[in-house]
């Protein structure tokens, strides 16, 4: 998720609208409602505060922000608006909240009282969503999976962050302090966002090569263990059918997040009312993210509580979800809890560092199948393809590198994310530069699982 020597790049091309290419082909229908849905997600403003879709949503840093990340965007971005527009100052966000752990200010329940009704929360990122918002009780959105407001469909989600992100006010009057999406604008951001990152699930057990990773999936999907694919089956965001039934897709649980001691945005003195999940009032629960882009989307759960993978997985060990609902589930469902050694954290987390390497470089090896072909891609506009490709392949590099694995491997995405960069610093990309890093790309992949 660093973004490291991609930063000079982010503010040439950052959001901007490019103009048209020729390609192979003519999109599909679908293919230009994506097109569209991409361009007002990057510009449009709503006749908004300024901000877009993507402010809270950037393309290069995995549709996520993290603190790291925050510190590079330039003072002047509408992220930043409750810092310069007076009528934004009070109860619109909380910068220091924002800054120092990536934490956004939701009126969840409503906006009657936002000096004392609202809580903070990470950006959920908008990755496989295709795979990831069913469940038998209608969608899964955000991080309580209601919507913000409405049914908790994407459509509801996007008409929500309009009033909640885009107001240039505290009124939120509509036509006054931003307009609302149309139907037709509603319809092409769906298709955009389900466009986005994997189109399936994968199919565990996978043939890795590591042999921590491979152990690691051996925990993942045990019941007397890890017992992680109940509610991780294949380690998406549904649950696993043969436990929870067929079509139960993506569910709520109290898995006792909130009870955490210590947490470091608590410790920081400011006003962090409990967040009380889904609806209104809440019940307490909240829905299951996918564990496939665990890796490079930290810090993790719904309040950003936690800086590690290592640390996500571990929390499962805790009291703070042993004695919540969800502990109580597993425990009444298994006979015991989960008790990982350090090394049984170490081999999952290993397990989810490598999946989310693994695919990362196969969406980096598409995007630049695509750019060398002038394939139509509408989720991404012709000129970016190898500078999300870039970003990509040094994600799959420092998820491995932070845990040291696969050394070779990292090698490999070191000399790919350098002839991307030096592709992508001339004005037109040199192809044979491309072709080499895709060709490094190959190595690693095939360092990391078995050809399927």
């Amino acid at each position: 998720m660093q973004v490291k020597n991609l930063l000079p790049l982010v503010s040439v091309v950052m959001f901007l609208g490019c103009a048209p290419n020729s390609y192979v082909g003519k999109p599909s229908p679908q293919e230009a409602l994506v097109t569209k849905g991409r361009l007002l997600f990057f510009n449009e403003t709503f006749n908004g505060n300024g901000r877009v879709c993507a402010s809270c949503h950037p393309d290069v840093n995995n549709t996520v922000l993290d603190p790291s990340f925050i510190a590079t965007t330039g003072l002047t971005d509408p992220l930043f608006v409750a810092e310069s527009n007076p009528q934004l100052g009070s109860n619109f966000e909380n910068p220091r909240l924002m800054r120092g752990f990536g934490l956004i200010l939701e009126n969840l329940d409503g906006f009657e009282d936002p000096p004392n009704k609202f809580t903070q929360r990470g950006i959920p990122h908008t990755l496989g969503l295709s795979s990831s918002v069913k469940s038998k009780d209608g969608p899964r959105t955000g991080w309580s999976g209601d919507g913000a407001p409405g049914d908790g469909s994407l459509r509801s989600f996007a008409t929500g962050a309009v009033i909640q992100h885009f107001t240039k006010s505290m009124n939120r009057i509509p036509e006054v302090d931003f307009r609302l999406p149309t139907d037709e604008e509603l319809d092409a951001l769906e298709a955009f966002q389900l466009a986005l990152g994997r189109q399936k699930e994968l199919q565990l057990p996978l043939p890795l090569k590591d042999k921590t990773a491979l152990r690691g999936q051996e925990i993942f999907n045990d019941l007397t263990t890890g017992k992680c694919f109940a509610c991780h089956d294949n380690a998406g965001a549904n649950a696993n059918p043969g436990i929870f039934g067929a079509g139960a897709g993506n569910l709520n649980f109290n898995t006792g997040v909130e009870d955490l001691p210590d947490q470091a945005a608590d410790l920081s003195g400011e006003l962090i009312p409990p967040d009380d999940g889904f609806g209104r009032p809440g019940d307490g629960t909240f829905n299951t993210p996918s564990l496939v882009e665990a890796a490079d989307t930290a810090p993790f759960f719904h309040n950003n509580s936690i800086k590690t993978l290592e640390g996500a997985i571990a929390f499962y060990n805790g009291d703070s979800f042993t004695n919540s609902p969800a502990g109580e589930l597993i425990i009444g469902a298994t006979g015991s809890g989960i008790n990982l050694d350090a090394s049984q954290v170490d081999a999952v987390a290993a397990f989810l560092r490598v999946i989310n390497a693994v695919e990362n470089i196969t969406e980096s090896l598409e995007l630049l199948d695509r750019y060398l072909g002038r394939k139509f891609l509408g989720k991404h506009p012709y000129d970016r393809l190898t500078i999300v490709a870039a970003s990509d392949t040094e994600d799959a590099r420092m998820v491995l590198a932070e845990a040291n694995l696969h050394p070779l491997a990292i090698t490999n995405l070191t000399r790919a994310s350098d002839m991307l960069q030096d592709a992508n610093a001339e004005k037109n990309p040199d192809k044979k530069l491309i072709k080499s890093a895709m060709n490094e790309l190959t190595l690693a992949k095939n360092a990391l699982i078995q050809s399927q």
